[in-house]
């Protein structure tokens, strides 16, 4: 079991590294390949576009074919882009690297859901996701520190370089230590037909599926948000504002590592419910900040809270959703993933587009996240839940 765990670990974190590594650079990678503010901001939004663009495939192929060969795929499309964006000498050349990076995350991404949902019962499933989280936290806390250091000695491919050193190691661990995890149980029976609850359709699925787009939103608002609250408006230094972010992100770290505790002492409905009244209080402080003109700094404990909300119930919600599906995981997940990604852009940019403001973007979803999460987790609940019922 350590193995599987391992190699998953290993393939989620590539997404995260293809994020964060290499921001520490864009100065030096505008200089060199005369890129605009534009295209800057299109290499992060064309990698979650590569992502998207394939999941769906990668999902379908790894639940014919299996889980091993879709990750090795993954890893080394990674790490060819990678090696692509290190060599560019225009910014056309490097954002097409960086699409074929997305997509090769991708392929990394839905697999390690789909090989957890395979080894996994929802128990542990729910624990080691929740650990996932935690890991995954950590990346955008060490990869701004690891790209400095690089950067101290070496150009700025040296960045895109380690992001495909460390595919490649990832693809050497799974050679050798994961095993095949998918056993297509349709081609030994054929006349066997798929369990209704193994639907896409499912009340299950889609009420898990709606939770963790709005959890997804409300983290990634708040990421794209806190510049704009934590700078501008509250006037928060470049380093104050790195050393808050880090000290966020740490919160989101220790409580993903204590989910599993807490599932032993609470259960997961209990801590599901938790998350939500932790977003529910979130909204009431940035609503009290902006209206009664509460201390600015009150900010910090909202966002710290969006972060621990999420972490407690990310892993639980991801593991329930995917429980059904012993057939269609892979399928399952890369819906989950895309959905997700499309849902939390969509909010982004049409409330950009309406004007709304920083914090009156985030007090909209943490209401609206928190009541209607806390009413289909109570209308739908898991299928655990029906059968101690």
């Amino acid at each position: 079991m350590f193995k599987y765990l391992a190699c998953c670990f290993m393939l989620v974190l590539i997404y995260p590294l293809g994020v964060d590594l290499y921001l520490v650079g864009l100065p030096d990678i505008a200089k060199d390949l005369n890129a605009t503010a534009v295209d800057l901001h299109t290499a992060f939004s064309i990698y979650l576009a590569g992502m998207a663009s394939t999941m769906i495939i990668a999902g379908l192929v790894s639940d014919r074919f299996g889980r091993k060969p879709i990750a090795l795929l993954g890893a080394l499309i990674f790490v060819c882009a990678s090696y692509g964006a290190a060599l560019t000498v225009s910014a056309e050349q490097f954002l097409f690297a960086r699409f074929w990076q997305g997509i090769g995350a991708g392929f990394c991404y839905v697999v390690t859901f789909a090989i957890l949902r395979d080894t996994l019962d929802d128990d542990k499933r729910s624990k080691v996701l929740s650990v996932i989280n935690g890991i995954t936290c950590i990346v955008p806390v060490i990869a701004p520190v690891l790209g400095y250091l690089l950067l101290m000695k070496f150009e700025w491919p040296s960045l895109f370089t380690g992001m495909a050193i460390f595919a490649g190691i990832s693809c050497l661990v799974c050679i050798f230590w994961l095993d095949e995890t998918y056993h297509n149980n349709k081609e030994t029976h054929p006349n066997r037909e798929i369990s209704d609850n193994e639907s896409l359709l499912s009340p299950l699925f889609i009420s898990r599926l709606f939770i963790t787009c709005l959890s997804i939103t409300a983290i990634l608002t708040y990421v794209n948000t806190s510049p704009i609250i934590l700078m501008s408006q509250m006037g928060l230094s470049t380093g104050q504002y790195s050393i808050s972010m880090t000290g966020l992100a740490s919160f989101s770290m220790i409580t993903s590592f204590l989910t599993p505790y807490l599932l032993s002492k609470l259960g997961q409905k209990t801590v599901l419910l938790l998350s939500q009244i932790l977003f529910l209080s979130c909204a009431i402080i940035f609503a009290l900040t902006q209206t009664l003109g509460l201390n600015a700094y009150l900010n910090l404990v909202g966002f710290a809270m969006i972060g621990v909300g999420f972490a407690m119930g990310f892993g639980i919600l991801m593991s329930q959703a995917l429980n059904p599906f012993k057939q269609n995981a892979g399928l399952a997940s890369s819906v989950l993933a895309i959905c997700q990604i499309a849902f939390s852009a969509g909010y982004i940019w049409i409330m950009g587009m309406l004007g709304v403001s920083a914090v009156n973007m985030l007090i909209i979803l943490l209401l609206f996240s928190s009541i209607a999460n806390t009413i289909v987790l109570v209308s739908v609940p898991n299928q655990r839940e029906c059968l101690q019922e």
